[in-house]
């Protein structure tokens, strides 16, 4: 039975997406309406590769593959039709939806190929088989499921083991290893202190295999409005500036984010809400005190936290985000610059839209 539903469902798809406990209409829609549509997605991807000539963008890694996604959208759309994967919306359901919404005009499809479980860039590349593919990092990211580093890798990479043309970070030490493992054209590129720019970086080599104009090029990435949530430093109407990253945390993207806020912050104040960092399995303490010790080396005047593990980071902890306001609320002023960074579910998002109301 096990083996019928997996050949149902979709090749390689891990089983804990479908749901038996969560109502009729649920149940429905993941045994019925989403088997249907990824094969629908899948044999109309094939048809305008073949014969559309649609160039289908891979985007992976631990870190920027949304604000990557974005800049290279700003890009390609100067130049012709382009279709791409929506925030907030789980791959598995998300792809699909996105390869549908293309039409035989469609010259680009860009698709962000985030994993969470063993087996999940298996199941993207038996929906699509992107010609170009982009790994933006590698780091501890759901290793409660991936185990360590080197789990993620072995995911992630699969993606440039099926493209034509493999766009990699050259200081990655696990992507520099495919160095000469790889039948696809690699193009490198270099990591920056400055995430934003780094990013750019990947956009501008994905632009220029496809053989976008360096003035093209430019007037995108200029266009760019960087999503929510992510890498924002917000002049507060107090005076003080407000570091939000609250989309998304772990362990390795997380001390990057730190250095560069560190260095935008100067010798101003430094205070930082630190939201729990989850999926981490074994390693979830130990990387919760590397942030600790992160963040007393970068002289922080005020830590606070927010979640169940952060109690390994500071002793100043809340369970609810917005319980925080009142003991924020005296660090907005000129002067400050407050860094707000941690997981999704932990609500992070919330307290940085009441700060600035």
């Amino acid at each position: 039975m096990k083996k019928i539903l997996q050949i149902w469902i979709g090749k390689n798809l891990p089983l804990v997406h479908v749901k038996f406990d969560k109502g009729v209409k649920k149940i429905f829609a993941d045994l019925v309406i989403h088997p249907i549509k990824r094969r629908l997605a899948r044999l109309y991807v094939l048809v305008l590769q073949k014969f559309f000539g649609l160039v289908v963008i891979g985007i992976t890694g631990s870190a920027g593959k949304t604000t990557t996604k974005e800049m290279i959208v700003s890009v390609l759309k100067k130049v012709d039709e382009t279709v791409w994967s929506k925030d907030n919306i789980d791959p598995i359901f998300n792809i699909p939806t996105t390869i549908l919404r293309c039409t035989p005009k469609t010259k680009y499809l860009v698709l962000e190929m985030g994993v969470e479980y063993p087996h999940e860039m298996d199941f993207y590349l038996w929906l699509v088989r992107p010609s170009i593919g982009v790994v933006t990092n590698i780091f501890p990211t759901h290793t409660l499921f991936f185990g360590d580093e080197k789990g993620v890798f072995k995911e992630k990479s699969k993606l440039v083991k099926n493209t034509n043309v493999a766009i990699l970070n050259s200081d990655d030490k696990y992507l520099y290893s495919l160095k000469d493992k790889l039948e696809a054209n690699i193009i490198w590129f270099k990591k920056n202190e400055d995430p934003i720019l780094q990013n750019k970086n990947t956009a501008r080599a994905i632009a220029e295999v496809l053989g976008v104009e360096k003035s093209i090029i430019n007037a995108g990435l200029v266009d760019y409005q960087n999503p929510k949530h992510r890498l924002s430093l917000i002049e507060h109407k107090s005076g003080a500036f407000i570091f939000d990253d609250t989309y998304n945390s772990n362990p390795g993207a997380f001390i990057k984010t730190l250095n560069y806020f560190s260095k935008l912050a100067g010798k101003n104040n430094k205070i930082a809400v630190v939201g729990d960092m989850l999926e981490l399995g074994k390693e979830e303490v130990n990387e919760h005190r590397k942030i600790a010790n992160e963040l007393n080396k970068l002289n922080f005047k005020k830590v606070f936290g927010v979640g169940k593990l952060v109690k390994y980071v500071t002793n100043e902890t809340f369970n609810n985000p917005l319980d925080l306001l009142p003991h924020i609320k005296p660090y907005l002023k000129k002067g400050n610059y407050i860094f707000i960074k941690g997981s999704r579910s932990i609500g992070l998002d919330k307290l940085v839209d009441k700060l600035l109301l």
